[in-house]
């Protein structure tokens, strides 16, 4: 079969558009856009952005919630050749300040919950030549569906390439401040194309599945996944935001057949009241990430949905899953390999090194590294930090402590970098202890992951208060709370009067962490 209309993601509209030209590609709330429209509005949205000046390798950024519009903007800016760049509208105004301007943004799209903050921040933004509504009814600013509009449906003669960079995500980095992970139309194909080669059943999709598109898409689990349907001419319902009740109504409504969760919404929909009384009949695959999942909560899960059960590992750095444990290795019995995070997917590599570089043998702790398609062109306007993560042999160095079994099979045991995963968002102490530091009464901190049934892990800050003050716990959390986005708030402080150095001064941070941790298998949750 050829597989050429998976060399981009306009090829994949194109296609599709001939072959399924009147079948839905994106829902959102009532309006349904056929094959056929979408690659004519991502015509017309190429055409809007050239005529605004916006030139190939150029970003845009959008700052809002998922919304079918966001997916016309990605796929019109990959026809001209120009790069996205989706901001989260949960973080901080000085994080979205910071990504908007670090990827020289040279057009601001901002959905109706973000307009105020975008127009807080503007005049920080010397680069943003325009600003558009996404849903209308901002003074001064274009609303989106007539600038659309306003342009023909003429195809560009500008061809994308596959090793074109078309979506950029920021990643929170271990020095504080987030870097773009450039991702190219190569990355986001190639498992799409892995998986029809290799007939992978479930990671193969049919023109009558339906997913729904609930994580956002600021994050890989978004993004990638509203692009998986399109891949595969399936239809795509796209939920504004995650909310439980809406997940169960969307399942039950839109006939979803495939859904991705991170585990922590899995346990927040599993405990809505409607969620033992939902036909789930439609339903073959919920896949799950971003977070290793309790095991009480699979076994839930496996007997409320009744479906297959996928469980993914992958980073933004790889375009997301590159190691997946299949539904034929579930299973509500306590074995091994259910704290197995899976086995590379075709076309994807796993090796375990030691801290000189060297691969250990089956069973040995080491860091993982990634060989695989999928791995990202680099961060953005960060050379070095590109050349200490990814090596001349194109292996990634994923900062996870880990281990393969004599079956292929990766483990996770440890994070070499210290991240946090609450709630299936990525949290750098870094980042936290430097908001933190700035408070009158903090002389010192340290931030660690502590166990959460929740959330997986909660950030814990443990202060060391300056000399002479009564510190405040909550004023300290007031104060990070206007310098951070929610889910990177401390729910916990505790107060010491020193924290664990050793004799060059690096902070001991895994000393903090063991008494959290004692008595558990793995040091993530």
């Amino acid at each position: 079969m050829d597989y050429n209309y998976l060399a981009t993601l306009p090829a994949a509209v194109r296609h599709f558009a001939r072959t399924r030209g009147a079948a839905v590609a994106y829902d959102f709330e009532g309006r349904h856009t056929t094959y056929t429209e979408l690659d004519r509005h991502t015509d017309q949205v190429a055409r809007a952005l050239q005529a605004d000046g916006v030139r190939a390798g150029d970003r845009i950024a959008y700052v809002g919630k998922n919304s079918d519009h966001y997916f016309e903007l990605l796929l019109g800016a990959g026809k001209l050749g120009a790069v996205m760049v989706p901001v989260s509208w949960r973080l901080a105004p000085p994080e979205v300040a910071f990504i908007a301007g670090h990827c020289d943004a040279a057009m601001l799209f901002a959905g109706p919950e973000s307009s105020a903050l975008v127009r807080e921040l503007l005049p920080g933004l010397p680069l943003v030549r325009k600003v558009f509504a996404m849903e209308g009814g901002e003074p001064g600013w274009a609303d989106y569906a007539g600038w659309r509009d306003a342009q023909p449906a003429d195809p560009l003669a500008h061809e994308a390439a596959p090793h074109d960079v078309v979506l950029q995500l920021y990643t929170s980095g271990t020095t504080g401040r987030p870097k773009g992970a450039m991702l190219t139309h190569r990355n986001l194909t190639a498992g799409t194309l892995a998986s029809e080669m290799e007939n992978i059943p479930w990671s193969r999709w049919s023109a009558d599945d339906v997913s729904l598109v609930a994580m956002p898409v600021a994050h890989i689990g978004g993004s990638g996944w509203g692009l998986r349907n399109l891949l595969s001419g399936a239809k795509g319902v796209i939920a504004r935001e995650f909310d439980p009740r809406a997940v169960l109504d969307f399942i039950e409504r839109d006939r979803v057949s495939k859904l991705f969760l991170v585990p922590a919404a899995m346990q927040i929909v599993l405990r809505d009241p409607r969620a033992r009384q939902v036909d789930y009949s439609r339903l073959k695959y919920l896949l799950y990430g971003a977070a290793p999942i309790p095991a009480a909560l699979l076994r839930e899960g496996l007997e409320v949905f009744g479906c297959g059960f996928v469980q993914q590992y992958g980073m933004t750095e790889t375009t997301g899953t590159v190691v997946a444990l299949p539904p034929e290795d579930h299973t509500t019995e306590d074995v091994p390999r259910m704290r197995a995070a899976g086995k590379p997917l075709p076309g994807s590599e796993v090796v375990v090194v030691d801290w000189e570089g060297r691969h250990l043998a089956p069973g040995e702790v080491g860091e993982l590294m990634i060989r695989s398609p999928q791995n990202m062109a680099g961060y953005w306007k960060q050379p070095d930090e590109t050349a200490r993560t990814i090596d001349a042999d194109g292996w990634l160095r994923t900062g996870d402590a880990g281990y393969l079994d004599a079956d292929g099979y990766v483990y996770i045991h440890d994070r070499v970098k210290d991240m946090i995963i609450s709630g299936g968002e990525n949290v750098y102490p870094a980042e936290v202890e430097s908001a933190i530091y700035g408070h009158p009464q903090v002389a010192d901190v340290a931030v660690i992951g502590v166990p959460d049934e929740k959330w997986g892990e909660a950030v814990k800050a443990i202060v060391v208060p300056r000399p002479g003050v009564e510190p405040d716990r909550d004023a300290i959390i007031a104060w990070a709370r206007q310098r951070l986005a929610g889910f990177k708030i401390p729910k916990t402080i505790e107060f010491v009067d020193a924290l664990p150095r050793n004799p060059s001064g690096k902070l001991l941070r895994r000393k903090l962490r063991e008494p959290y941790w004692e008595g558990l298998s793995r040091r993530v949750n």
